[in-house]
């Protein structure tokens, strides 16, 4: 287990399971509050579970009941908390029929750790901020401008939260792709622009989506195709950070601004070369982090340097 091993080689940065896949079918809640609790064990309190459905495309694989899978996630989730909180879980109900059993080991964490959920969909956002979780999205899936307006909603939805949790949990993480450099003349040595592509693809290949879904969820696959997008719009509407540090303080506040709490960084993608990567996390760490500092951007801060200790851990 990754998270497992990143335990005993960190001592203060978060470790998030983002995420877990939590409809019945994919795996039983108990053995999902066991190994969330390890981690929270071993790292003695520094988790972040985080849930998620997955795809629909996966979700048949494993006969996964797609109608009621948002149900049935929240459902696992309530279950998962019980089993956490309760010396001995039972639990006859719609979803489950678990007897009375005591299930092991116990968070570190009182009464349990901080819980997110993944979600693109404004329902599904919605559904986070009256659940009382932690809202996991991706920025380069749409426009900064567009992500802050369903921040917003999702903010409302929180005022008036029914946690299904028994903690609160009110925060919005947003993972991005993150290059800096000193100047923008390296972009094309570095394959700054081929990298992202990359990802983007991949990531709509990885999601295995039914024929009309990727689509949906990854419309500037067509628009490339048809010689109808320019790959610089990730970087000129915001979808990620790259630039010199100059300019990547500016997305950073433009982030914070919109009502992102954590910026969850990837650095090392696509095709970046090594020497880059290690330059990239080293402006950030020198110029970045210190003036987020200096300007009362101190959450933004905190995140930031969160991701480059976990990919330094990582590498």
């Amino acid at each position: 287990m990754v998270l497992g091993a990143l335990s005993q080689i960190t001592e203060r940065i978060r470790l998030g399971f983002g995420v877990t896949l939590m409809p019945h079918e994919f795996l039983h809640p108990a053995r999902i509050a066991e190994k969330v609790a390890t981690v929270d064990l071993l790292s003695r309190g520094r988790v972040e579970w985080g849930m998620g459905r997955s795809t629909p495309m996966e979700q048949i694989a494993f006969k996964v009941d797609v109608p009621n899978s948002k149900k049935k996630m929240l459902a696992a989730c309530k279950t998962v908390v019980g089993m956490w909180e309760q010396e001995y879980y039972e639990e006859h109900s719609e979803y489950l029929d678990f007897p009375a059993r005591m299930v092991t080991p116990k968070p570190y964490q009182f009464p349990h750790p901080p819980c997110w959920m993944a979600a693109s969909s404004e329902e599904t956002i919605r559904m986070a901020g009256q659940n009382g979780l932690g809202l996991l999205c991706f920025s380069i899936m749409q426009p900064l401008e567009k992500l802050a307006a369903l921040i917003d909603i999702y903010r409302e939805e929180q005022k008036t939260a029914v946690p299904v949790s028994a903690i609160h949990t009110n925060k919005v993480g947003v993972y991005t792709l993150v290059h800096c450099t000193e100047s923008r003349k390296k972009f094309e040595t570095n394959r700054v622009w081929d990298s992202m592509w990359w990802w983007y693809r991949t990531s709509a290949e990885m999601a295995h989506l039914l024929p009309g879904a990727q689509e949906k969820a990854f419309p500037l696959l067509k628009k490339q195709a048809d010689g109808d997008f320019d790959i610089h719009s990730f970087d000129e509407q915001d979808m990620v950070i790259i630039g010199t540090p100059e300019e990547c303080l500016r997305k950073f506040l433009k982030y914070e601004e919109a009502g992102v709490d954590q910026v969850l960084c990837y650095v090392n993608f696509g095709y970046l070369p090594q020497e880059a990567v290690l330059e990239c996390i080293t402006l950030l760490g020198d110029h970045v982090i210190p003036e987020l500092k200096a300007m009362g951007a101190s959450r933004t801060a905190r995140s930031l340097e969160r991701s480059i200790a976990l990919q330094q851990a990582a590498e």
